[in-house]
């Protein structure tokens, strides 16, 4: 059984990993990326948070999000909340040693020339942890959280050495002119980094403890998350480092401005390491979607068999490594857009089923409830799609972001191409 801290370790892991990724906020934000990122986790992070919150004190089950939108919404869109998970998840997961073999690059320039040896060896060695079970997953989570956070403590306090007293924490002031594509982007840049709240509930069953646990985690991890995003975007916007740059090389060249190459260094195994944790703590949420898919007949029962001696879907884990082990392909702005584009369609449909429940089930015990009605927990739903509306807009004004958006679109679309043909499959016998 996993135990808070842990459990609080690998949601840090699923969601965030550190700022890593973060650097393209400031290129598509500059002084307006403190702005973006205050308004963000108010808008689109805490109504999520709510919303796993209360559906998972009331429904602590493996399968997380797909089982509150069967209960809420029934089968069919339950299908197309794992199905949409399912597809965005293999190209999230896709990135991740790719971003391992970038940070790597700072001590082997020429590493480059091994990138996909190197993704396949982290893909399956993510693939054997994960078929080991939760526990050592939890266990590495510790280890790599540690790693991942330490240097960008240690940049906050350089920052604020080399600095005037209280310069540092100034917020620089905001400047106009910004489009709506780079509004667009910027969302779209700190939306996925906040993004992940719900895969952590999919093994809610192997948690010791899981209603009080979620509840202490989730907190613990939102509040480590905000306060190490906040800090370094400070650090960087005070730094006066080249945001092309940034983007380009990664959070390891603001570590040499502050501190020199050492510093730089130590982001880079940070970067190595949160790769590494975000890939492991992600297979665990995903691998456990098509298990609780195939007991409802959704997906080849073959899915739910478990390791004899882990007790883990390991069919379902060697799917994704394989699937994953062929798209280490796109680049970092694709699988923004690919990812919140789908993302924030099932997500919808997770809000959806907190105000059914509500309706139809309010005898249900929650130990956890948002204090709202259900006017309340309408306009609740309204903040996240007024973000994602103007992410959308903003992707759509940017002409260069048309493929993975018309790739987003026919992904939801094979959701219900896919759900016709199970349901031709199984009504001859069994009508789903």
């Amino acid at each position: 059984m996993l135990r808070p801290a842990q459990l609080a370790a690998v949601i840090f892991l699923t969601v965030s990993g550190g700022p890593y990724g973060l650097e393209p906020l400031l290129l598509y934000g500059g002084n307006n990326a403190i702005l973006l990122l205050l308004v963000v986790p108010l808008l689109w992070d805490l109504p999520t948070i709510f919303t796993v919150m209360e559906l998972n004190s009331m429904m602590p089950l493996n399968g997380g999000y797909y089982q509150w939108v069967k209960q809420g919404l029934g089968l069919r869109w339950a299908f197309y909340e794992g199905w949409w998970t399912w597809l965005y998840t293999f190209v999230d997961l896709a990135i991740y040693p790719v971003l391992f073999v970038e940070y790597a690059s700072f001590f082997f320039p020429a590493i480059a020339a091994y990138k996909l040896p190197i993704c396949w060896a982290i893909i399956w060695g993510g693939a054997w942890l994960n078929i080991r079970g939760i526990v050592p997953v939890g266990k590495a989570a510790v280890v790599l959280g540690v790693v991942v956070v330490l240097p960008f403590a240690i940049l906050a306090g350089m920052a604020l050495w080399h600095s005037p007293v209280g310069h540092l924490w100034q917020l620089p002031r905001p400047a106009g002119g910004m489009s709506l594509s780079a509004i667009g982007m910027g969302l779209y840049t700190v939306m996925w980094n906040f993004l992940g709240w719900d895969n952590a509930t999919t093994y809610a069953e192997e948690v010791d403890h899981p209603v009080r646990s979620y509840l202490w985690s989730l907190g613990a991890a939102f509040l480590l998350i905000f306060v190490l995003y906040f800090v370094t975007v400070l650090v960087a916007l005070h730094a006066g480092v080249d945001v092309v740059t940034l983007q380009e090389v990664g959070f390891p060249v603001l570590g040499t401005v502050i501190g020199g190459w050492w510093l730089g260094a130590l982001l880079s195994l940070g970067g190595m390491a949160s790769a590494l944790g975000l890939f492991s703590a992600v297979m665990l949420s995903v691998s456990r979607m098509p298990k609780a898919m195939a007991d409802d007949r959704l997906l080849p029962p073959v899915l739910s068999r478990e390791h004899r001696r882990y007790e883990t879907p390991w069919i379902s884990i060697l799917c994704c490594a394989v699937v994953v082990s062929l798209l280490v392909i796109w680049t970092f702005e694709d699988l923004l857009i690919i990812d919140i584009t789908l993302y924030g369609t099932a997500l919808f449909l997770e809000f959806i089923a907190l105000i059914i429940l509500r309706i139809k089930a309010p005898q249900w015990e929650r130990p956890f409830r948002i204090p709202l009605g259900i006017p309340g927990l309408c306009i609740m739903t309204l903040l996240p799609l007024i973000v994602f509306g103007v992410a959308f807009s903003g992707a759509l004004m940017a002409g260069q972001n048309n493929q993975p958006l018309l790739f987003s679109v026919i992904a939801l679309i094979s959701g219900e191409v896919v759900w016709q043909g199970i349901r031709r499959i199984h009504h001859p016998a069994n009508k789903i």
